[in-house]
């Protein structure tokens, strides 16, 4: 039986907190900053409601609740939509200048060059991802609603970093060429194939919290804990993958560009 409803205060002043901010600093602050071209494009726009639409999906009643009190799979998917759909959209849809307003920040920009560094990047999101799936981690966020709380924000800020060398748009976070960009995203692919090929192929349950846990659908807890570890793996690997081909494409197109913009100047040469 899916969990009755009940509010979730803290999910909703953080989304809250961020579509209002977003909001203010686009209709507030922008136009004082004379910035040339538009504040905000649609597409911009309707990228980051989807990220804030995203992380409020998975955060709330029945989906949290349901991934909180009986079925790890809702758990690993509340994982992976905002660790590789939310923080992505977030970013994206953030325009340059103010995402620049926030990164160069004094306070900021100091602690965040040197995390956004791939190979630290790579080392602190993977970390994160495996070190919060870890048995005693687990049970610890699903008996504490602080502590979920807390480590969430945790994967969203490790998330963040692990995005920024693939999406940030400022010279003072720089962003990897295409080939880079490419070979990283691959390189995420790959080590969340350990913790997932334990809950894939195990054959006892890692978390007692779920073992214990009211079943739902009749999905007991072997199916459940395999089912996460498939949705790490192969979902996980898919979003990536996905990118990954955006990126080839995209940068195919702007290599044609400049072969026929070079054709063209040799013509009139």
């Amino acid at each position: 039986m899916i969990p009755s409803w009940h509010p979730h205060p803290d999910v909703w002043a953080f989304v809250l907190f961020l579509g209002v901010g977003y909001w203010y600093a686009i209709r507030r602050i922008g136009p004082y900053l004379k910035i040339e071209g538009p504040l905000v494009t649609r597409r911009q726009a309707m990228v980051f409601t989807a990220g804030l639409l995203s992380l409020w999906a998975v955060s709330d009643w029945p989906f949290h609740d349901i991934a909180e009190q009986q079925l790890f799979l809702f758990h690993m998917i509340e994982h992976m939509v905002l660790a590789l759909v939310a923080a992505p959209l977030l970013i994206a849809g953030t325009p340059s200048w103010l995402l620049r307003r926030i990164l160069t920040h004094p306070r900021v920009l100091p602690t965040l060059k040197p995390l956004t560094r791939p190979l630290a990047a790579f080392f602190i999101f993977n970390g994160v991802m495996v070190g919060i799936h870890w048995p005693q981690i687990v049970h610890l966020m699903v008996t504490s609603g602080i502590y979920h709380f807390l480590v969430h924000a945790l994967l969203i800020a490790a998330s963040a970093v692990m995005w920024l060398p693939v999406l940030s748009p400022v010279p003072e976070v720089k962003q990897l060429t295409p080939p880079l960009r490419m070979l990283y995203l691959f390189s995420h692919s790959l080590l969340p194939t350990i913790p997932a090929s334990f809950l894939t192929f195990g054959r006892e349950p890692l978390y007692r919290f779920y073992a214990e846990a009211p079943r739902l659908w009749g999905i007991d807890a072997i199916t459940d804990q395999t089912m996460a570890g498939l949705v790490m793996k192969l979902g996980g690997g898919a979003i990536l993958w996905g990118v990954i081909v955006v990126v080839w494409f995209r940068w195919y197109a702007y290599e044609q560009q400049w072969e026929a913009l070079e054709r063209e100047l040799r013509k009139t040469s």
